[in-house]
């Protein structure tokens, strides 16, 4: 996903402050629509989607100078993303006994921004995938709808390979089974 272009606007960026919030407006063009749908997919309602993204930019923008260069450009956004992600909804939870328990919740944001367009099968993965334990539902978005390999995401959120793949699997079974328990009784 990184390219030349991201170590060249980086370097720009980190050399000349003039050119930091060119580069930044570079950066967010190429990735800030994959960062959104990212949270989206954590915080699912658009309006909390909107609220991280922006607190996701002010952190980057604030702390572009931090970044090592020991991973990926990419890498470090999505990290941010999640943990800014995981931040909201662990400012949700003074209403929940944890972070988990915002399923119902989640549920009822995804079916009240629910499109006509949107299909049966489509809504009812969306509710299997709130069912599902927050780190398995991080893990199980970034490797289905992100594409990204297990380093990667061991790279983003500090987990194991090992435990990502276990955390893929059981979420891949989990979804199967809720959508077939399910559309036999809708």
């Amino acid at each position: 996903m990184a390219s030349k272009t991201d170590d060249s606007t980086l370097q720009q960026m980190l050399q000349d402050p003039a050119q930091r919030d060119e580069g930044f407006r570079r950066l967010m063009k190429q990735y800030g629509h994959m960062l959104y749908w990212h949270i989206r997919r954590i915080v699912v309602g658009h309006d909390d989607a909107q609220d991280v993204i922006q607190e996701t930019c002010i952190k980057v923008l604030n702390h572009i100078g931090s970044f090592s260069g020991k991973g990926t450009l990419v890498t470090w956004l999505y990290r941010i993303a999640t943990n800014e992600a995981l931040q909201h909804l662990r400012r949700q939870t003074h209403l929940f006994q944890s972070i988990d328990s915002l399923s119902e919740t989640l549920t009822s944001k995804l079916l009240a921004e629910a499109t006509l367009d949107a299909g049966e099968l489509e809504t009812l993965f969306q509710k299997a995938l709130l069912t599902l334990p927050t780190q398995q539902r991080i893990t199980f978005n970034m490797r289905y709808y992100d594409e990204l390999s297990y380093e990667e995401i061991a790279a983003i959120t500090g987990k194991n390979v090992q435990a990502l793949k276990t955390n893929y699997h059981y979420a891949t079974v989990k979804v199967k089974n809720y959508i077939k328990e399910h559309s036999t009784t809708t």
